[in-house]
């Protein structure tokens, strides 16, 4: 499937405090813990639990959101596909839009009971 700007936009303009509890309900539903979503979060993001809980708080837009993110310099090795987008051929000028889905892809692996060291991605040496 293709990014378009409009679908690019609409994502920018949802507000993350609405989508945090969809996100945290799945995976409790899957038995993981918020001390493992958040560790997920901070790891792709650089957001300790204080500075998620402020944007929570601000209601910030996931422009707001990813513009304050510290992204990790491995979150390039985050690939595959998420709502019928492949993370790796989504196009550099929906960077939004792909920084969304790579937290998606966290997500869900970390609700499918993937291993934290495997969630949290580091170059092979």
């Amino acid at each position: 499937m293709k990014v378009t700007a409009e679908k690019n936009e609409n994502v920018a303009n949802m507000i993350f405090a609405s989508i945090y509890p969809l996100y945290w309900n799945r995976l409790e539903k899957h038995g993981r813990t918020k001390e493992e979503f958040h560790k997920v979060i901070e790891w792709f993001t650089g957001f300790d639990q204080d500075a998620l809980q402020a944007l929570i708080n601000e209601k910030a837009t996931f422009r707001t959101f990813f513009q304050k993110a510290k992204i990790n310099p491995n979150a390039h090795l985050i690939k595959g596909v998420v709502c019928g987008y492949r993370i790796e051929e989504i196009e550099d000028e929906f960077e939004l839009y792909k920084q969304c889905r790579r937290m998606e892809k966290l997500i869900d692996e970390l609700a499918r009971g993937r291993k934290m060291e495997k969630i949290l991605r580091e170059e092979k040496k």
